[in-house]
């Protein structure tokens, strides 16, 4: 029986169901994601690279500004490694600070324009970060984090640098409060990088580190993800031999560019391949659907839930009129209903497919033309080898069979930030171990059906249930709690927290509630609260998580 596994997984059956001219090896292009973006910028001067909010930018534009801030960051004394922290939405400050970052040999850490002055203050904190980039509009939350020693200098960014003159006479401008240095407007530090003389950019290894992306962990603490140089080249170019995108492509881009599936399959593969993206810093269906049509976009990636948003929009069959050719879905999976309905009214198809921070983002996919299969993630991705494991004993498993989900391909991440143990559990000997329950069928499509790590996915971000226990195990009045993920008709998961109180406590869910968002992103508190007397656990007391969660599919208390 396991060598009939053996073999399955030697043939590679996945193969003979690639769409027409979908290689099965890819030759790699030399350089990092910033040298292919200068190529890239050379052959497309005068092409658009960004649209934002009826302003276009082009590539030689947008490479002078990059430049612009790899000058100023060196000037800084930003040198090769050094890591520079991004708090920005999909804005062109955002395309353009990650650009420079690279540019002058640093590392890029993105950060959720969402995430609280806690979370911000760990990650500047883990990451050693010596600049920070942010939106004006989260001034209040940075202000905080001014005096921290080891922060070179702060910089702002306003939504009306890169807005169109009539928009910005519009635009309710509110000039804010600046404390003194280290802070520093963005259109300040881009003018006066470009009056610096130009230095030979940095020199790098493939191996080098490019960017760091933080992730949940299920130990509550947020770990730093490191991706190479090699990695996120490599993972764009598997990107463009799927999507085989053109430079007549418009690819809107809503999906944030501080996770790793914007990062790769919406901003990477677009600037490195000369297409024009439509940024979106915040989803809005009514907007979305506007544009979709307006700018003729053909390529779009979103969660299930953004595409719930769509379909249910009054204005969603306008999308017939647009020109869209595919749609991408990832984070979870989306419901066969859901599929049926976008594809009947947009004329378009939605191919949804899986990956993982720790492997940049995809790894496998729904053939653009041919066979999609319901309920599966398709097929692996060119020079990515997928194996089916028992959990336990590690023996491979065979066709329909499930067990945990392993990895290896050349754009895997090189570990966790500072987390040796943490990296020596997930990587090894050269596989990525997914946590993740799967099956192949005989076709070799492949299955999500469990995840082993308590992982809630909510509304397409990753929810952690151990860091929300954390926090609650600070209020006096808990004496323990469990969070497990709900089903949800929109966000297709929400926490849901159980709490059994100390002796003679009073505690109300409101108060829960607001605790709770002082300290974690909204997306991340629980949206609904039990009090109970007991929670089951284990005979060593350790609460049964899965129970509270089968408990809860079953409709029981």
């Amino acid at each position: 029986m396991r060598d009939e596994a053996a073999r399955f997984y030697d043939s590679r059956p996945w193969l003979a169901h690639y769409d027409a001219g979908v290689p099965h090896r890819l030759d790699y292009p030399e350089g990092s994601i910033d040298e292919l973006f200068a190529r890239s910028a050379e052959r497309h001067s005068g092409r658009e690279a960004l649209r934002f909010m009826g302003r276009r930018v082009s590539y030689a534009e947008l490479e002078r500004s990059a430049t612009a801030i790899a000058n100023r960051l060196r000037d800084l004394g930003i040198a090769p490694g050094d890591r520079v922290l991004m708090c920005l939405p999909n804005t062109p400050h955002f395309a353009a600070c990650y650009l420079g970052v690279l540019g002058c040999g640093g590392v890029a850490v993105p950060a959720s324009p969402l995430d609280t002055t806690l979370e911000l203050e760990h990650k500047i904190r883990d990451s050693g970060a010596r600049v920070v980039f942010f939106l004006d509009l989260l001034y209040e939350r940075v202000e905080p984090l001014l005096t921290l020693p080891e922060v070179r200098a702060f910089v702002t960014a306003d939504l009306t640098d890169y807005l169109p003159f009539f928009k910005r006479l519009l635009y309710p401008l509110r000039q804010r409060r600046l404390a003194p240095p280290p802070i520093e407007r963005y259109s300040d530090f881009v003018t006066e990088g470009r009056g610096l003389p130009a230095s030979n950019p940095a020199r790098r290894s493939a191996d080098d580190l490019a960017v760091i992306l933080y992730t949940g962990g299920t130990t509550g603490v947020s770990k730093g993800v490191m991706l190479s140089h090699r990695a996120l080249v490599v993972n764009q170019a598997m990107a463009q031999a799927w999507i085989r995108a053109a430079p007549s492509d418009l690819f809107l881009a809503v999906l944030p560019f501080f996770h790793g599936f914007g990062l790769s399959v919406a901003l990477n593969l677009s600037l490195v391949h000369g297409l024009t993206l439509v940024l979106h810093p915040r989803f809005d269906a009514g907007t979305v659907l506007k544009d979709l049509v307006r700018e003729g976009v053909t390529l779009f990636a979103g969660v299930p839930t953004m595409y719930t948003a769509l379909v249910n929009h009054p204005r969603f069959d306008t999308l017939r009129r647009g020109k869209l050719r595919g749609c991408f879905v990832g984070a979870a999976a989306a419901p066969e209903r859901l599929k049926q309905r976008f594809e009947e009214r947009s004329g378009s198809v939605l191919i949804e497919g899986y990956g993982l921070t720790e492997a940049v983002t995809a790894k496998t996919a729904n053939p653009v033309g041919g066979l999609k299969k319901q309920r599966s993630v398709g097929l692996p991705w060119p020079d990515v080898e997928a194996r089916i494991v028992d959990p336990e004993s590690g023996e491979i498993r065979g066709v329909g069979e499930n067990g945990e989900l392993l990895l290896r391909s050349p754009d895997l991440m090189s570990g966790y930030w500072n987390a040796a143990a943490a990296t020596a559990e997930t990587l090894r000997d050269g596989w990525l171990h997914t946590g993740d329950i799967a099956h192949f069928d005989e076709d070799g499509y492949l299955f999500i059906v469990d995840r082993k790590k308590d992982l809630i996915i909510c509304g397409g971000h990753n929810v952690y249930p151990t860091e929300i226990e954390e926090h609650l195990a600070r209020l006096p009045e808990v004496k323990l709690s469990c969070v497990v993920g709900i089903a949800d008709d929109y966000m297709g998961e929400v926490p849901k927290a159980f709490i059994v109180l100390q002796p003679g406590a009073e505690l109300s869910a409101d108060r829960a509630r607001s605790y709770l968002e002082e300290r974690l992103a909204r997306y991340k508190v629980p949206r609904h609260y039990e009090f109970r007397d007991d929670l089951p656990t284990s005979p060593i007391g350790k609460v049964l998580r899965k129970e509270l969660e089968r408990r809860q599919s079953d409709g029981c208390s």
